[in-house]
């Protein structure tokens, strides 16, 4: 059986789609195959930061991206009675050579999904194609399919590479017995609405804390009607005795999580309008997988979610899948379709990712948020440098991106 592409990818998601692209950049043919029948815009909001938005650039996307993501201007941060507690630039404002896009991830997977098609051309990606398992001998690779006729087909490839994301058949073939997700405790619910700008315009807020409620709030697009109105992502988080399934387009239920901020009506915003007019809500345990000691196994290897799920916090998820494809494909470029190109892979991306994972266990960027609920017990303030300083804050911001890769000094244009 002749090989129909040098690396094939299971997943058309946003690693899978960045990957080709990555891989097309660097002369190497490639092919997707998609379990779904039809790829739809599902999902909410996605945080894009400038390491990510940099890899995305050198891939000649960004200009694609501006024109439906908004430009990030600032992170700032409110305790759940509204009060201001601390604000830093972000993207270009803050001095990176890479805007901060939040966008929606319907829209971030078809700018993806287009770029593919035009320059791979329109049979890159194939769908209805569940992968089964892979197999390979000193040849190269098999990776077998099911469609949702029943019907199995084969591919044959140099290499195979999983992104196909938290449920990866990839992962479990490797990792048989890695037992269920761990849970955090937290539960979340999401949903997209539409409202007037507020404050910047271009603002991404997180407000309260995970024990009496959570919010994480921005804007995805721009000017989507007559009034000049955006289309607003939340996020609402929530300490739970039981997780959610997981699901990411698993539906939520209004009752369950809308007491909690059912109050939430500040000058800058309202929340609880805002919530109350969604249409749809979704709902998603806030779990992640223990860091694996390796993703390559010969010719096979894994990438973003499959890889690495983390929980969704710090604005990572993505930002790390899209790190991969640009690590990978340097690494099959230089080291060719080679097991050794892979090793390397692995030597510089898992444990990068395994402390992403940590970190965003134990100090994501609103643990902030959580020294201020801790030291005010819950309670309003009447001046914040009473209860903690603007440096401490901002040393909790730097930890993180010290840990995620996000320091502006280590991302400046060259």
């Amino acid at each position: 059986m002749s090989k129909e592409c040098e690396v094939l990818i299971i997943g058309a998601g946003i690693g899978g789609l960045t990957l080709a692209l990555s891989l097309h950049q660097a002369g190497i043919s490639c092919r997707i195959h998609e379990a779904v029948p039809e790829i739809k815009p599902l999902g909410a909001g996605v945080n894009l930061l400038p390491h990510a938005v940099r890899v995305l650039d050198e891939l000649g996307m960004q200009e694609a991206l501006a024109e439906v993501a908004v430009t990030t201007r600032e992170s700032i941060f409110f305790n759940r009675f509204g009060q201001f507690v601390f604000r830093e630039p972000a993207g270009l404002e803050a001095g990176y050579g890479w805007p901060q896009f939040s966008i929606h991830r319907g829209d971030l997977q078809n700018c993806l999904l287009d770029a593919v098609a035009q320059r791979l051309g329109a049979d890159a990606v194939q769908l209805d194609r569940r992968c089964i398992r892979v197999e390979q001998d000193e040849e190269g690779t098999t990776a077998y399919f099911e469609t949702a006729d029943g019907a199995e087909l084969s591919v044959r490839s140099s290499i195979v590479i999983g992104c196909d994301g938290i449920h990866s058949a990839v992962r479990k073939q490797f990792y048989p017995d890695e037992g269920k997700p761990r849970y955090s405790g937290v539960n979340m619910w999401r949903g997209t609405t539409a409202l007037k700008p507020f404050l910047s315009g271009a603002s991404m807020v997180r407000a309260g804390w995970l024990s009496v409620g959570k919010m994480v709030i921005y804007p995805v697009r721009n000017n989507i009607d007559a009034e000049g109105n955006q289309l607003v992502n939340w996020v609402a988080e929530i300490e739970s005795p039981q997780p959610a399934d997981r699901d990411w387009n698993g539906r939520g239920r209004l009752e369950d999580f809308f007491p909690a901020f059912a109050d939430w009506r500040f000058e800058w915003l309202d929340v609880a309008g805002m919530i109350e007019q969604t249409q749809t809500i979704l709902e998603y345990p806030m779990v992640d997988q223990d860091p694996l000691p390796r993703w390559s196994f010969g010719r096979i290897s894994l990438l973003g979610d499959a890889a690495h799920p983390m929980v969704p916090r710090g604005s990572n998820g993505a930002g790390q899948a899209i790190l991969d494809c640009r690590c990978l494909a340097d690494q099959l470029r230089q080291h060719g379709l080679t097991e050794k190109a892979l090793l390397e892979y692995d030597r510089i991306r898992v444990k990068a990712t395994g402390d992403v994972v940590l970190m965003n266990r134990i100090a994501p960027p609103d643990t902030i948020l959580k020294e201020v609920h801790d030291r005010t017990r819950g309670k309003p303030f009447d001046r914040l440098d009473d209860v903690i300083s603007q440096s401490e804050l901002m040393d909790i911001s730097n930890r993180y991106k010290q840990v995620a890769g996000v320091k502006v000094e280590d991302l400046q244009k060259l």
